[in-house]
């Protein structure tokens, strides 16, 4: 009992190290985006999104380097992107003071291109089960494959182009907003910082996950998909309700998909890149990124009635993501098995390789 106490002590203050570190990032986000004169689809889509998923990249490479636990952070980014796509835009929605108002451009651009996003990713692993097949015991009848270097680079290509289009949408934007009292420098300092600081938190979250997952003695994947997961997305809920608060719909609803891209695309291969080579389990991803893909046409579906998100569908979208917990959490404690393999000792693990 006095374990499970101490290191829910160490994810709370953890959590509270990353809420702090987001604090000092989204001010100096904002400032550096004023500064620049970015729009504001590109100031929440790249700017902030990326900046704020600064926690789920330190995961997986905390993980993978430190730890050896190559799963849990592949976990936490599939989780963080479903808690992103149904917490976030469900608490904004409550937080607005009217309905959440989205634009032809948030809807038909970053929304779908997102859509994209978990298409490539899943046809990466695909690739890896098909080409690059990974032998298991008869016991085990898991699909398994090796994402190798060159695999994790198509996603990461499709992220260029993505900034491409952002930076597309830079030149015709003209600010006339005062930012004579912004110091590029001391900003840059500040978000420096701020990631430093992130990091730290991190650290003690993914620590936490691991002894929780030791303690109960369950998979690293239900603790990285649930805990790590919504521990590392409080920048960017941090971000989008106080953008909604101020009724910044378009900027509140950028970030979160701006910020999914970037982990999808980046994350992901980013930890494979660092490993050398990564196993999945494509018998667990194929499950996974349905699930993402079912959250993402549901919130298309919702923003593009009438451009707005209402309380009615924030609270449906927070009723989903619980629904989904509840299913994670009984399949990893052995409750129902309504899915074979979900999860699996050892879902996706990835080992270093030389050269």
């Amino acid at each position: 009992m006095s374990a499970i106490l101490l290191w829910t002590l160490v994810a709370v203050i953890a959590t509270a190290i990353i809420w702090k570190g987001s604090g000092l990032l989204e001010r100096s986000s904002q400032r550096l985006s004023a500064y620049y004169r970015l729009p504001e689809i590109v100031q929440g889509a790249i700017v902030v999104a990326v900046g704020s998923s600064f926690p789920e990249l330190s995961t997986t490479v905390i993980s993978t380097l430190v730890h050896g636990e190559f799963e849990l952070g592949v976990a936490a980014i599939v989780g963080s992107a479903l808690f992103n796509i149904l917490v976030i835009p469900g608490l904004s929605g409550l937080a607005s003071k009217s309905p959440l108002q989205a634009n032809r451009d948030l809807v038909y651009k970053e929304a779908q291109f997102y859509m994209i996003a978990v298409a490539v990713l899943t046809l990466t692993f695909a690739f890896a089960a098909i080409y690059h097949p990974v032998e298991t015991s008869p016991q085990g009848g898991s699909i398994q494959g090796e994402m190798t270097r060159w695999l994790a680079l198509m996603p990461v290509a499709l992220y260029g182009l993505y900034l491409f289009v952002q930076y597309q949408d830079t030149l015709d934007h003209e600010s006339d907003e005062d930012v004579s009292d912004i110091r590029p420098g001391r900003e840059w300092g500040r978000l420096a910082l701020s990631l430093v600081v992130i990091v730290v938190g991190v650290e003690g979250l993914v620590r936490a996950a691991i002894n929780f997952g030791e303690i109960f003695g369950t998979p690293s994947f239900l603790w990285g998909i649930t805990v790590v997961a919504a521990g590392t997305s409080i920048p960017d809920a941090f971000v989008s309700i106080r953008a909604a608060r101020q009724g910044r719909g378009v900027t509140s609803i950028a970030n979160v998909l701006g910020s999914n891209t970037f982990d999808l695309l980046v994350c992901i291969p980013a930890g494979v890149l660092i490993a050398g080579t990564a196993v999945v389990d494509f018998s667990l991803a194929a499950p996974m990124m349905a699930a993402l893909t079912f959250a993402t046409v549901l919130l298309f579906l919702m923003m593009r009635t009438h451009m707005i998100l209402s309380r009615r569908e924030s609270i449906c979208l927070l009723v989903v993501y619980a629904a989904f917990v509840v299913w994670v959490s009984l399949e990893s404690f052995g409750t129902i098995d309504l899915v074979p393999h979900l999860p699996p000792s050892g879902a996706v693990s990835a080992h270093a390789t030389t050269g």
